[in-house]
């Protein structure tokens, strides 16, 4: 086991705790700027209020973006829970020629930058399919969206298949119970956890994503990292913003949390 003296131990902490200040810091200045009752952000805060907060609640472009959010979001986490499920059981279970390729593919929209991958279903849905008189709209945002939550939910599960002792399974079938029966009482329950995280995973990527969503939105159509990016430009808006950034904020770490703790607990189960 590595032992680090005092002084390396000091070290590495001053060296872990400024990057944690340089990420954090930001953060938590713009969930207190949400509190300040000037129209303008400012520091220090002269006075705090809740005012914005309660004309975000109201305000009728903030809420569609945030329902457009939710909704592709959920589109989203259900393509992803499908798709990403059934290869994760295809690449663990079977061997198959081009499996390596399959594996490659499924990762691959994850590590392309975004531009690219908008760029890319932008051409796809205005030069091909609109010519031949498909016009996907709302639920191509969706598909865009769903091409890379995919991988939350293939990583998730097809690392706790990896875990799973077939033999469990075989003992199932041997008892008598039908496929779907090992399926549901056996091995569904073997990683459900790994399931539901990468579920939360994928819906908090869907949730927070902006530069695919700029080149497969429909006109008129804003999601909230939409709806910031387009405020920014209007100085009398960064209170606003402010509200609205904040409650992103928070919605991408509950889940992250939570999926640690499901992630937790699976281990601690076994």
């Amino acid at each position: 086991m590595l032992r680090l003296s005092l002084g390396a131990k000091f070290t590495l902490g001053t060296i872990v705790a400024i990057a944690l200040a340089f990420m954090y810091i930001p953060l938590f200045l713009v969930v207190i700027n949400s509190f300040s009752a000037a129209r303008l952000s400012s520091w220090p805060i002269a006075e705090f209020s809740t005012v914005w907060w309660e004309a975000a609640f109201i305000d009728e472009p903030i809420r569609a973006a945030l329902l457009n959010s939710v909704l592709v979001g959920l589109g989203a986490t259900a393509i992803a829970l499908i798709l990403g499920t059934l290869v994760a059981f295809a690449l663990q279970r079977y061997t198959f020629f081009g499996k390596q390729s399959v594996n490659l593919l499924v990762v691959l929209p994850i590590a392309l930058p975004g531009i690219v991958t908008g760029v890319a279903l932008n051409n796809t849905y205005n030069q091909i399919l609109e010519p031949i008189g498909i016009d996907v709209g709302y639920f191509g945002m969706i598909i865009a969206h769903g091409t890379f939550c995919i991988v939350m939910v293939f990583n998730n599960v097809f690392a706790r298949l990896r875990r799973i002792n077939p033999s469990i399974e075989e003992a199932s079938r041997d008892l008598g119970a039908t496929p779907l029966q090992t399926f549901r009482l056996v091995t569904f329950p073997q990683f459900r956890s790994a399931f539901v995280a990468g579920a939360i995973l994928a819906f908090a990527l869907s949730f927070d994503e902006v530069v695919v969503t700029i080149f497969t939105a429909p006109p008129g159509v804003d999601t909230l990292p939409l709806w910031i990016m387009n405020q920014m430009a209007r100085p009398n808006e960064a209170s606003m913003v402010n509200v609205v950034a904040t409650v992103v904020i928070l919605a991408s770490f509950i889940p992250v949390w939570v999926s640690q703790r499901l992630a937790r607990g699976a281990d601690e189960r076994e």
